[in-house]
């Protein structure tokens, strides 16, 4: 049975637990406890997600590192992955998707990549810094869709809210809120919504843990 915990450490940044393997998605402003990483995904190479204190704090020497090409200029011995792209880590397949903005110059198309990590069926999308893409609609069987609410340089709430309604997740997860853009109002409206015209249920994971099993 799978069993996956997965914590979301702000901003864009999450910590997924599987198979006693550590995975960070967007390190940037980590807990002063954070535990060494086995692998590092990042979506794109802004200070925000691809920030080198914190991927240094968490860097062992047998941390594998994987990201777009920008983010292999910058991060010494990290992996390429493109859209479309798939490895193995461990019993982890980890797909790269496309990630971009459609009418903002933040985000063009392939300068980032959104992530599908998929343990034992199960899949979790973290969509990085992105608009409503029409992509979105490709993705089938998520588990867990990890989704920008904040405005400015990606989605807002309400176009998160169709983001949902184009992926069809069981778990809807809001994050890019409450620092360098959005407010918690932002993913309590997302959840509001969702809940109200979806059949997906949306997890606020401020102060706790989700697992899947």
């Amino acid at each position: 049975m799978v069993s996956l915990k997965i914590r979301w450490l702000g901003h864009a940044s999450f910590l997924i637990e599987i198979f006693n393997k550590k995975i960070y998605i967007d390190p940037y402003a980590l807990p002063e406890e954070s535990e060494p990483a086995d692998l590092i995904l990042i979506t794109h190479d802004h200070y925000d997600h691809c920030n080198i204190n914190a991927i240094n704090k968490i860097k062992k020497s047998e941390t594998h590192i994987l990201g777009p090409e920008s983010v292999a200029k910058m991060v010494s011995g990290a992996g390429i992955l493109r859209p479309g792209d798939v490895m193995d880590f461990h019993g982890v397949k980890i797909k790269a998707v496309l990630s971009y903005n459609i009418e903002k110059h933040f985000h063009p198309r392939d300068s980032g990549v959104g992530f599908v990590i998929e343990i034992r069926g199960k899949r979790v999308y973290h969509a990085g810094d992105t608009d409503l893409i029409p992509e979105m609609k490709n993705l089938k069987d998520i588990a867990v869709a990890l989704l920008p609410v904040g405005g400015t340089y990606t989605m807002n709430a309400d176009e998160a809210v169709e983001a949902v309604k184009a992926i069809k997740p069981e778990i809807a997860v809001p994050m890019h809120y409450g620092s360098v853009a959005g407010s918690r109002e932002d993913a309590l409206r997302f959840k509001k919504k969702v809940e109200k015209e979806t059949d997906t249920v949306v997890e606020l994971l401020e102060d706790r843990f989700l697992y899947i099993s």
